[in-house]
């Protein structure tokens, strides 16, 4: 039995050794490592390696199912997919994951996790949704704070009518082409309204 491992990050940024250090502790002997990748993307470049390197009676080890699996629907496919190839699915976080798919009862138990998995990621996003609500409706903005102080998007304002590019300006400015956008649009949008 060939325990093979899989991590994933979802933007350059993130750091997967943590993940890799787990796996490697729990007996992975090779892991394939996928930087910047949605878990929503099929393709993922180490992901289909990983595939590919996959054996019957080896054992695939994730930290977490959302790792390999971007929707309830995936996951099911993907461990159906792992047993009819004959290679058993193990989470470190979801030890009832580990169970014999060929069975109706294992195909239950997986179900049952990846509609959870779905209920987790719909709740969150609500939960995200009405709190930006929330803050709009208490006159706040959610999100990151504007680079484009007022000074800013006069100055903007200002080098547009001076027939200066959007991203000219914004090398000017110091920020990025898309910040100025939205501020010259915004503004725009503004002075049409009154």
């Amino acid at each position: 039995m060939n325990v093979v491992g899989y991590a994933r990050v979802s933007t350059r940024e993130q750091n997967p050794a943590a993940q890799e250090a787990e796996l490697r502790r729990a007996g992975a002997g090779r892991i394939f490592v996928d930087h910047g990748e949605s878990s929503r993307v099929p393709d993922r470049p180490q992901w289909l390696a990983c595939l590919d390197y996959l054996r019957p009676g080896d054992v695939l080890l994730v930290r977490a199912l959302d790792r390999i699996a971007g929707s309830e629907v995936m996951a099911i496919e993907l461990i159906r997919e792992l047993a009819r190839r004959g290679v058993r699915l193990r989470s470190l976080t979801e030890p009832f994951l580990d169970v014999d798919t060929s069975t109706p009862m294992g195909e239950a138990i997986v179900g049952i996790m990846a509609v959870l998995a779905q209920l987790r990621v719909s709740t969150i996003r609500e939960n995200t949704r009405r709190g930006l609500e929330h803050a709009r409706s208490q006159g706040r903005a959610g999100g990151r704070p504007t680079v484009m102080s007022p000074e800013r998007i006069e100055a903007a304002v200002r080098m547009r009518e001076s027939g200066e590019s959007v991203a000219k300006i914004a090398r000017t400015l110091g920020v990025g082409a898309s910040s100025v956008a939205r501020a010259l649009s915004r503004r725009d949008e503004e002075f049409m309204r009154r």
